[in-house]
């Protein structure tokens, strides 16, 4: 097998995802987008079991993939999906002295990966998911 344009553009990919963050918050700090990620990430992951993480892991291109599977503790009790602004508080508490997330860092994490993925696959993967994680991802912006 050929090695997958995936892993030929990875980087590339990352950048688009970046600068459609920056796009969306206003915020200029690579920073600041790379540990909000993380952090949706991580609330995300808490919710739902491994075999689900890893199928919605597969869907994302490999430097998020990488972002999202690192420093994984497996043994970590789920926690149930609560209210945006209950998960946001979450979000913001990664590196708490550190992070300046926006109120917004869910939604802005969701509608910028929905700009770089392979949105006909990302969504083949959600459906597949429980209806309470499929629906964390929901987009909200209408793209053309």
């Amino acid at each position: 097998m050929p090695l997958p344009s995936a892993y030929l553009n990875a980087s590339r990919d990352f950048e688009r995802y970046i600068d459609a963050m920056r796009t969306r918050t206003l915020i200029d700090s690579r920073n600041v987008h790379y540990t909000t990620t993380q952090a949706v990430f991580r609330t995300f992951r808490r919710r739902v079991s491994v075999t689900d993480a890893l199928l919605f892991a597969d869907a994302l291109p490999p430097v998020l993939r990488a972002i999202f599977v690192s420093d994984w503790n497996v043994e970590e009790p789920n926690l149930p999906f609560t209210s945006r602004e209950s998960m946001t508080s979450e979000v913001r508490e990664l590196r708490r002295d550190h992070n300046f997330a926006p109120e917004t860092a869910i939604t802005d994490v969701v509608d910028s990966l929905w700009s770089v993925v392979d949105r006909f696959e990302f969504a083949r993967v959600l459906a597949k998911l429980p209806a309470d994680a499929a629906a964390f991802w929901r987009e909200t912006e209408k793209r053309a």
